[in-house]
């Protein structure tokens, strides 16, 4: 590959073609002079002759021919590659699906139709991401990026914007005791059945949903666990076990059947932006920065 000059080979294919001096300097807009040195100095590159030329015609040598059957897939998969690399120089197109959790309020939905408008011909898909399976969507090329609760600490993941940060909420059964209850504490968690999540999801992002002790240390009780939003609501609902929730969410789904008690004592909840380092696109790079631009630190975009 030492010293390869890509106008040899253009000027070999144009010339396999034509098979004529002329036409191929005409098309290549060069001298015939040009066209028989370039042709020259790749049959010296190569070793032997690739062309013979005659008064009357020109065609190929057999291992001209030979040669032209293995440059011409090779060079056609060169230009499709520029010519993808270019497409994405000139801007976002195509689709890009962007996975959520639970629910995607106007907040996220406003970053959405921003980059629609600064991007008009990427079209975004929106994909629920399982609570058992976080991260697997985005690992199996079934969405391009995703917003899931924090924390991610994936060493293939990247991390974009961290966003929609709430109060954590606890969703009982209207029977639960904590329902007619203004406020629980933390440590107050060790009084009631936690609702969990199944194992798919790494231990520690499980322990933000359902932990397994209180800030003192205290025991909590593990419930049953859900691989969805909806399974935990009708199973908090049933009375099954208590769900911990970030406030835009309870907010969203409140119903008759439940209610959603604020909890004091634990951290904020938070939703970050995620995609694989390995599949990172321009049309990610695009969305992750019109995200960065539209979501605060504290706003309501996404919850989980």
């Amino acid at each position: 590959m030492s010293g390869l000059d890509i106008r040899e080979l253009e000027c070999f294919l144009v010339l396999a073609e034509e098979l004529h001096f002329g036409r191929t300097g005409e098309r290549l807009y060069l001298t015939q002079g040009r066209v028989s040195q370039l042709v020259r100095s790749l049959e010296q590159r190569v070793g032997a002759r690739l062309v013979e030329r005659t008064s009357r015609r020109v065609r190929l040598t057999p291992l001209g021919e030979q040669f032209l059957a293995g440059l011409r897939p090779a060079y056609d998969g060169l230009r499709a590659v520029l010519d993808t690399t270019r497409a994405a120089a000139r801007g976002v197109e195509g689709s890009l699906r962007l996975g959520f959790q639970c629910t995607a309020n106007d907040h996220l939905m406003n970053a959405v139709a921003l980059f629609q408008e600064r991007y008009p011909r990427c079209a975004v898909e929106m994909t629920e991401v399982p609570l058992s399976d976080p991260f697997g969507p985005l690992r199996r090329g079934e969405v391009d990026l995703a917003a899931v609760l924090m924390p991610i600490a994936e060493e293939d993941l990247v991390v974009g914007a961290v966003f929609s940060r709430g109060q954590q909420t606890l969703a009982v059964s209207s029977r639960h005791p904590f329902a007619r209850r203004s406020s629980v504490s933390a440590e107050e968690l060790g009084d009631c059945v936690l609702i969990g999540v199944r194992s798919a999801a790494p231990r520690y992002w499980r322990a933000t949903l359902a932990p397994t002790t209180t800030p003192a240390g205290r025991p909590i009780p593990a419930g049953p666990t859900m691989d969805t939003l909806q399974e935990g609501l009708t199973l908090a609902a049933a009375n099954r076990g208590a769900l911990l929730l970030c406030q835009p969410t309870a907010e969203y789904h409140r119903r008759h059947a439940l209610t959603f008690v604020p909890v004091t004592g634990l951290p904020d909840s938070e939703l970050g932006l995620t995609w694989c380092r390995d599949h990172e696109t321009a049309r990610v790079r695009a969305f992750a920065q019109v995200l960065s631009e539209v979501a605060e630190p504290t706003a309501d975009a996404l919850s989980a």
